[in-house]
């Protein structure tokens, strides 16, 4: 059965990931504000800022995925308020806005359901990731909060994944020698590529996730589960 997917960030990174992989089976509306390189009769996109513009009124929803984030890292000395700002409203007050504005129609959805993103620096002490690390415990203490809270009606999970092969993190990948350090400092010697993380979304959203809400799923090569 074809579900109604809104998708927020879809048109990059591990959003693009998660669209495309949806796109052949379900009706997906794409919130961005860039247009996705792909056009398909399953797609309809609407090009604006969240946390600026008023979101669209979209009329059946069955899932919400919320994809926006940020690398901002610095030491604390260097990071302003404004830095905290910032990442807080793309992380959290991005989220809670488009979860107030579809919760009412997700609510009469098929086995609705949200996912967010959190980071694997929520759990570990990261140096230069108190901004990050900051906005996505925010994201976690809401997937807690909400999935108590929605119980009955609509679940709600977050991915926290280790660093991912996306433009986002373009600068922390650079070039081979940085990207053999990243693989030797997991355990399960490895990183995450995007289509990794559209797997796990693709579970969270599927009837083979019915009894799971409010939980946070570290991807992590190891990284936080493991002290080697």
């Amino acid at each position: 059965m074809m579900k109604n997917i809104v998708i927020i960030g879809g048109s990059k990174g591990i959003g693009n990931a998660i669209l495309l992989q949806q796109l052949e089976n379900n009706f997906i509306y794409n919130i961005s504000r860039n247009t996705p390189e792909i056009t398909h009769p399953n797609l309809k996109h609407f090009s604006g800022d969240v946390l600026q513009d008023t979101l669209p009124q979209i009329e059946y929803i069955d899932t919400l995925i919320y994809c926006p984030g940020s690398i901002n890292l610095k030491p604390i000395g260097n990071l302003s308020l404004d830095d905290f700002r910032k990442d807080f409203e793309i992380n959290v007050l991005g989220a809670v806005k488009c979860i107030q504005q579809y919760l009412p129609i997700l609510k009469k959805g098929n086995n609705p359901s949200i996912v967010l993103f959190s980071t694997v620096a929520a759990k570990l002490g990261m140096p230069f990731h108190a901004s990050i690390a900051t906005a996505k415990s925010g994201v976690e203490g809401l997937v807690k909060s909400l999935g108590a809270e929605l119980a009955s009606t609509v679940r709600i999970n977050a991915i926290a994944p280790t660093i991912t092969e996306t433009t986002l993190s373009a600068s922390i990948l650079r070039n081979d020698r940085m990207k053999e350090n990243m693989v030797e400092r997991h355990p399960m010697k490895g990183y995450l590529q995007a289509q990794e993380v559209a797997d796990m979304a693709d579970f969270l959203i599927s009837d083979k996730a019915k009894s799971i809400s409010g939980q946070i799923f570290e991807m992590d090569y190891g990284l936080v589960t493991f002290k080697m």
